[in-house]
């Protein structure tokens, strides 16, 4: 079977596509920065309404403790969700909740030590849990990576691979909207193996990074069609997902890349979503999970309002 499969030419077609530029370089678009202030307008007030209104949609169990009270995991929820949309540190949230809290429904006065602390709460994580399930909707079209998140100006993770502990894995859909994610730390192609059993669709593209053949043949089980990039030196051989994956590749690779390269949806999901959240600010890990939960679901309301207007618009 070895000496019937192309070997020789596959890896010779994927040296060649590594080698040469094949892709014709798009123009810039320009900003109206009028339209774009005004929609920064709009969408803050959109976060501001979902805020008040989802989370009271939410089902929690409260936490029984002998002592003082605690304070409504709503509530919480509520400040985070506020404070990470806004950028604000907790002693600047605190102020601002003051003013704009008796709005998201937030009856208490919460100070910057309990908004800090809201982010270690089980309870809290909880809800963001239900929160994430509800805005993720799927198009279908996936596409996976990793990126590395920095908790410091002196970091750079494209330049100093080693600098930066703080590690996201994910799969979005076409619109960006994430429908998995692994913050755990673990290596980006064993996370993948456990990120594709949360995801349903109909293709998912991945690049060299995650050539394996359980993996490509997990998501086949699945009922997913992979696109995962070959790297150079490979041979067709192999399980029956991993050799029609490739043989589509040789046979018509053209058509095999347009629909690969859809995966840019998941590398400007990761870039966005640095530049618009900035660092990870915090220190326990319980915490930076809840704050990047968080900033997770606002980046997905906000792809899904963008698409429901084009949509109403139509």
């Amino acid at each position: 079977m070895e000496k019937r499969l192309p070997n020789k030419k596959f890896r010779e077609l994927v040296s060649f596509l590594k080698e040469e530029k094949i892709y014709q370089d798009k123009n810039t678009r320009k900003i109206n920065w009028a339209k774009y202030n005004l929609s920064q307008i709009e969408e803050a007030k959109e976060t501001l309404v979902f805020i008040r209104d989802i989370v009271d949609e939410c089902n929690y169990f409260p936490c029984k403790k002998v002592g003082r009270p605690l304070t409504d995991a709503k509530f919480l929820v509520k400040a985070i969700l506020f404070s990470e949309s806004q950028l604000l540190t907790e002693r600047k949230a605190q102020g601002w909740l003051e003013i704009l809290g008796p709005f998201l429904g937030i009856q208490e006065k919460l100070d910057d030590r309990v908004i800090g602390e809201a982010y270690n709460r089980p309870e809290v994580m909880y809800i963001l849990k239900q929160l994430f399930e509800k805005v993720k909707k799927s198009d279908g079209i996936l596409s996976g990576d990793g990126t590395g998140l920095e908790t410091s100006r002196k970091q750079n993770y494209g330049e100093d691979k080693k600098s930066t502990k703080e590690f996201l894995t994910s799969i979005v859909d076409s619109r960006e909207i994430v429908q998995a994610f692994d913050f755990s730390g673990e290596d980006e192609c064993r996370a993948m193996h456990s990120l594709v059993e949360e995801v349903k669709g109909n293709s998912l593209r991945l690049d060299a990074g995650f050539v394996d053949r359980k993996l490509i043949s997990k998501i086949a089980e699945m009922g997913i069609t992979p696109y995962v990039y070959p790297k150079k030196g490979l041979k067709l051989n192999g399980r029956l997902a991993w050799k029609l994956m490739y043989l589509e590749f040789y046979i018509d690779v053209i058509k095999w890349l347009e629909e690969y390269h859809k995966r840019s949806h998941c590398e400007s999901f990761h870039s966005s979503f640095k530049r618009i959240y900035g660092l990870i600010r915090k220190i326990r890990e319980p915490c930076k999970l809840t704050q990047v939960t968080a900033r997770i679901i606002l980046h997905n309301r906000r792809r899904l309002s963008y698409f429901n207007k084009l949509a109403d618009a139509s």
